[in-house]
């Protein structure tokens, strides 16, 4: 085989469904379109109560803290604020765009800023989150998707997480290559101290610093930065894979179910253009606007102004404007 013959092989392999040729990083991102759903009954779906009562009594406490807010001084206001974007940063700039979809490069620092940020959020460790991702955007809208949103709103947003896994997300999780989170030092110190770290950065931390640094009450200080900011960082989260999957144009790629959803993305500090995400998962900004509306975006971009991380991923403007005159639904 010559050298442009092995080049031509390489990049088929790597060609989307759609025929862009794909990063090397990208691959992984691509949907599998080899995998079927078994035909006959579907396996029951199995409750787990202990997760129905927790997250019941979670959002009673997270509406009793909307309540609540009045009596919050101003500090504490914008303590829960700034408490809300490190958490978010999290999961958006830490869980989904550098550790799922390796879309840039992040030095140490930054990266356990972001491993301590992800505890923050609390929505399972990193690799856990990363490796579910993975499978979402493998096998998106089928039964080997963790949050399938065909099987409805309420499922796609919280439902999924109050009920067992579907064997399928199981099977297709332990088939993927791993290898990048399992040898990353963060991820992998993050794992083993998880527990721990949701306790200190999730609840105490939020908790302590108001009613120790400018005498909030405590009783004020758990239920509005914590407990509500809490609980709004998971719906936030949720309305990506549930609202952004079910409302809103598809410019990009109008022959799958993710959408471009304006309220998901100021809401999701960046995450709602997920038509464009899904179309091509391996852009660092998850968009072709750049900061606008896209806070994570501007994370990043700051962190590698600061030296903090480099190697951006982006898709070229010919390859989205090609991709848009080929599948988009021409709403753009």
């Amino acid at each position: 085989m010559t050298e442009a013959e092995a080049l031509e092989n390489k990049q088929q392999q790597r060609k989307s469904s759609n025929g862009d040729v794909l990063p090397e990083s990208a691959t992984e991102d691509a949907f599998d379109h080899t995998y079927k759903e078994k035909e006959g009954p579907k396996p029951p779906r199995i409750i787990v109560w202990k997760n129905v009562i927790l997250m019941t009594l979670l959002h009673i406490g997270a509406l009793y803290g909307v309540f609540v807010v009045p009596s919050a001084s101003r500090l504490t206001l914008l303590w829960s604020v700034l408490c809300f974007l490190i958490s978010a940063l999290g999961v958006t700039a830490g869980a989904h765009r550098l550790w799922s979809h390796r879309s840039y490069k992040a030095a140490l620092p930054l990266r356990i800023f972001l491993g301590v940020a992800n505890s923050m959020a609390f929505q399972n460790d990193i690799f856990e989150w990363a490796r579910d991702h993975r499978v979402h955007h493998k096998y998106s809208e089928t039964d080997a998707d963790p949050h399938n949103a065909v099987r409805g709103f309420f499922f796609s947003h919280i439902g999924w997480l109050l009920v067992r896994k579907h064997p399928d997300v199981i099977e297709k999780g332990r088939k993927l290559e791993l290898t990048d989170l399992l040898t990353d030092k963060v991820v992998m110190f993050q794992r083993k101290y998880y527990k721990l770290s949701v306790l200190v950065m999730c609840f105490i931390i939020p908790t302590i610093v108001p009613w120790y640094l400018w005498g909030e009450s405590l009783w004020v200080a758990y239920f509005v930065p914590t407990l509500l900011r809490y609980t709004l960082v998971l719906n936030a989260t949720w309305l990506v894979n549930s609202a952004a999957h079910m409302w809103g144009n598809r410019p990009y790629d109008k022959n799958i179910n993710p959408r471009e959803n304006k309220f998901v993305t100021f809401s999701a500090i960046g995450e709602g253009f997920h038509n464009y995400h899904h179309t091509f998962p391996y852009d660092y900004a998850t968009s072709e606007f750049g900061c606008k509306l896209n806070l994570t975006t501007c994370f990043i971009d700051f962190m590698c102004f600061l030296g903090l991380a480099k190697d951006r991923k982006k898709v070229s403007r010919e390859l989205v404007l090609a991709r848009i005159q080929r599948t988009g639904d021409r709403s753009g």
